[in-house]
């Protein structure tokens, strides 16, 4: 009995003790745990959507989707030849220049109104907890974090790994001034050693006034959050950013729902929005959307441009790598909307109207 004991018990322990490790954070402790009972979106020990979020679509299982991925139609999940990228200086841009350079996946560095804003930096080479599982496509990771420079403003949208990377941000902390995520994600940043003073953590539907003509509000998304086995135990969120000069939705992982014309209505249109368009599957569709809804979200926001991401670096879905690209410039071939689809760490003018793109992702298989 005590061998058996000893031979179901190992594995827990072993699991407990892989998960101490500081990359995954840690749960809202009391004091923070008084402010989020008092959030309206917070309920039966856990943050909900607006409306139902299933995890899976109705009929789906997970082992339905595991047969899937080992016996379904085998596509090129991932690219066979090295990804096509640029590389922007960022240490010496002209502090002038109003510029957007995506890193793939939800990762951007935007320059605005003389102001240094970064989202979801993932620059670590991995999007997960053990190193060498969903690691990013070759070509794809020319960014580390000391390319980047000092940055006024950091976004976290929600502690998934593929946007909150413990390594990337333990490097970036004395680069950066302040932090602007959701309520409950400030527990991890506290953990990995930010002072809690330049953390601003709030729920859904705040406003924080930054500085020099700067606006940000947080807005709804619908998805979910977690780094280990408990969910939703921090908040997931949209940020609408106003600067002096635009209005940008810088936009997490979301499924589609009325949240988007809801916060068109209050706060568009937009001059550019930047939606998730990557890592969908019909079998979770309350919480990544289809090319297809990414449009209509563009519709319902108002927006002038749309930088579809969310994909071009790991693959965490079973679709063929370049397909999110494919879908959505060809959906959008007879709209007005602008579709920026700029190569990994090429300049996007966020003031220029007369910039385009080619279809980088078409010269690789």
């Amino acid at each position: 009995m005590i061998i058996s004991l000893i031979i179901i018990s190992a594995p827990v322990l072993i699991i407990y003790v892989f998960m101490q490790q500081a990359k995954f954070g840690r749960t809202p402790g009391k004091n923070r745990l008084a402010k989020i009972h008092k959030s309206p979106h917070y309920k039966n020990k856990a943050f909900q959507n607006l409306n139902l979020t299933p995890s899976l679509t109705e009929g789906a299982t997970y082992g339905g989707i595991l047969k899937e991925v080992v016996f379904g139609d085998k596509k090129q999940v991932k690219p066979t030849q090295p990804i096509p990228s640029q590389k922007t200086n960022l240490l010496t841009l002209d502090p002038k220049e109003d510029i957007l350079v995506w890193f793939g996946h939800s990762s951007y560095f935007i320059q605005i109104d003389g102001k240094r804003i970064l989202v979801d930096p993932v620059l670590s080479g991995s999007a997960s907890p053990v190193w060498f599982t969903t690691k990013a496509f070759p070509g794809s990771d020319v960014y580390t974090a000391e390319d980047i420079p000092e940055i006024d403003y950091l976004f976290i949208s929600h502690d998934h790994w593929d946007h909150l990377d413990h390594k990337t941000i333990s490097k970036l902390k004395p680069k950066i001034k302040q932090v602007i995520c959701s309520l409950g994600t400030g527990e991890h940043l506290e953990r990995w050693g930010f002072d809690k003073t330049i953390i601003r953590e709030e729920d859904w539907n705040s406003t924080i006034h930054l500085n020099e003509g700067f606006i940000t509000h947080t807005v709804p998304a619908r998805h979910f959050s977690g780094r280990g086995f408990k969910r939703n135990q921090a908040l997931w969120t949209a940020f609408v950013l106003q600067t002096p000069s635009m209005n940008l939705f810088i936009g997490g992982d979301s499924g589609y729902d009325t949240h988007f014309s809801e916060i068109g209505k209050s706060f568009g249109p937009f001059d550019l929005v930047i939606l998730e368009n990557g890592q969908y599957n019909i079998n979770w569709k309350y919480i990544h959307m289809q090319p297809e809804e990414v449009l209509m979200a563009a519709k319902d926001l108002m927006a002038k441009k749309l930088l579809p991401v969310h994909s071009g670096k790991f693959a965490l879905a079973n679709h063929a790598w370049n397909e999110p690209l494919k879908r959505i410039t060809d959906l959008n071939k007879d709209s007005s909307l602008k579709l920026i689809t700029p190569m990994i760490g090429q300049k996007v003018h966020l003031k220029d109207e007369s910039q385009t793109f080619n279809k980088w992702w078409e010269s690789i298989n």
